[in-house]
C-alpha cells in the first residue's frame, strides 16, 4: 500500500496511496511555471510563470511569519500535495515532493499524471529531486532551482528544516493552528496556500465550491447519516484503519457518513493505525472504503479476520485503486482542491 503523507511520519506507499507522506519521505519535482511547453522555464532553466495575486502579503505559520513582497514566478513544493493546490491557482511548481515512486524508467512522472492534474501540468517534464523513504528535502536541488518562495504546508519538517529552506528562499509552513504534521483540515491548508500566493479570496471560493458538492452529496444519500463507515488500507499484512481525522477519514464523513472514533483512540495521534488480530472489531462497521492497489486487494480478500466481517459478508465493501486505473484511492488520499471534486464523484459512485 502507499502510505504517501499519508505516514504522519512516513508516508506508506501501497497502503492507500498516501498513508503518510512523512512514510514515504519528501520527493520534489523539478517543473515549470510557463504556459508554453517550449519555453525554458518548462524545463527548469528559467523563471515560471507569476501567481496572478495581490502583494505583499505576510502569511503566519508554525514557524513563524513570512512576508512575500512580489508574485513569485518560481515555486517550490516541500508539502507531499502542496503541488497540487499551487496548480490550482494557475501556478506550476519548479520543485515537488514525488509522493507516489514512479516506476523505473517510466516518463513522465506519473504525479504528474492523475486525472485531475494532468491538464495542468500539460507538457512540464518535472525533475524529481527527492525520493520517497529519503530523510528530508534534499536542500541543493532546490537551491539549484533558484525558487522565489518555498511552500512546505502539507509537510513534517521541522523547525530546523524551516531554517535552511528559508536560506534558500521565503518559506511558509504548516499553518500555526496545526499541532501534529497533516492533521489540518483540508479547507485550512488550502486558504492558507491560496494567500501565500496573494489568492486567499480565490481559495475561499473553491474550498466553498467542494463544501456545496459535499453537501450535495450528504443530502442525496440521506441513508449515508445511519451508517458508520471507515476507510482503510491492507499494510504490512495486517488491516490498517485511517483515522476519523484523516483526509480520507474526513471525506467518507464529508459525504455523510459516521466515523468510528474508537480507532482514533487506539491511533494516538497518527492517521492511521495497524490493528492486531483482537483489534478487528473496530473495523467491523456498517460500510468499509478499501484503498489498495490489485496485488494488496487479493491479499486483503485472502485474510479471513477480514472476509469474516458482517459489512464484506454482505458485500457493503467499495474496493478503491490506489495508484492504478481510476487512482481513486490517490485522489482521496491527496485530498487537494484538484483532486477532491473527482474524489467525492467516484466515492458515492462505489456506494451507489
Amino acid at each position: 500500500m502507499h502510505l504517501q503523507r499519508t505516514t504522519r511520519t512516513t508516508p506508506w506507499r501501497r497502503l492507500a496511496a498516501v498513508v503518510s507522506a512523512a512514510a514515504l519521505g519528501v520527493g520534489l519535482l523539478a517543473g515549470c511555471g510557463s504556459d508554453d511547453s517550449n519555453d525554458d522555464a518548462d524545463t527548469g532553466k528559467d523563471g515560471g510563470k507569476a501567481a496572478a495575486g495581490t502583494f505583499p502579503v505576510s502569511v503566519e505559520h508554525a514557524f513563524g511569519s513570512t512576508k512575500i513582497t512580489k508574485a513569485p514566478q518560481r515555486v517550490v513544493s516541500v508539502g507531499y500535495t502542496d503541488d497540487q493546490a499551487i496548480l490550482a491557482f494557475g501556478v506550476k511548481p519548479v520543485g515537488m515532493v514525488d509522493q507516489y515512486p514512479n516506476p523505473e524508467g517510466k516518463s513522465p512522472d506519473i504525479n504528474t499524471q492523475w486525472p485531475w492534474v494532468k491538464d495542468k501540468w500539460g507538457d512540464t517534464k518535472p525533475e524529481v529531486v527527492m525520493k520517497n523513504g529519503d530523510s528530508g528535502p534534499n536542500y541543493e536541488k532546490i537551491a539549484s532551482l533558484r525558487p522565489d518562495l518555498i511552500i512546505a504546508v502539507y509537510s513534517e519538517i521541522d523547525k530546523a528544516a524551516y531554517d535552511k529552506l528559508s536560506k534558500i528562499a521565503p518559506t511558509v509552513g504548516r499553518t500555526k493552528a496545526e499541532k501534529e504534521p497533516f492533521s489540518a483540515p483540508w479547507q485550512d491548508n488550502a486558504v492558507h496556500i491560496g494567500k501565500a500566493l496573494g489568492q486567499e479570496d480565490k481559495a475561499e471560493k473553491l474550498v466553498a465550491g467542494i463544501q456545496t458538492k459535499l453537501d450535495t452529496a450528504k443530502k442525496d444519500h440521506p441513508e449515508f447519516a445511519k451508517q458508520t463507515a471507515v476507510p482503510l488500507s491492507w499494510y504490512k499484512d495486517s488491516v490498517a484503519p485511517f483515522t476519523t481525522t484523516d483526509v480520507r477519514g474526513r471525506l467518507v464523513t464529508g459525504i455523510g457518513f459516521k466515523g468510528q472514533k474508537k480507532i482514533d483512540e487506539v491511533a494516538d495521534g497518527k492517521f492511521f493505525t495497524v490493528l492486531s488480530p483482537e483489534r478487528i472489531d473496530l473495523v467491523d462497521v456498517d460500510h468499509l472504503f478499501v484503498i489498495n492497489d490489485t496485488a494488496d486487494q487479493k491479499a486483503l480478500k485472502k485474510f479471513k479476520l477480514f472476509t469474516n466481517l458482517d459489512a464484506v459478508k454482505k458485500g457493503n465493501v467499495s474496493y478503491l485503486l490506489d495508484s492504478e486505473g481510476p487512482a481513486v484511492g490517490a485522489a482521496m488520499s491527496q485530498g487537494t482542491l484538484l483532486s477532491l471534486p473527482y474524489a467525492i464523484d467516484e466515492l458515492v459512485k462505489s456506494v451507489d
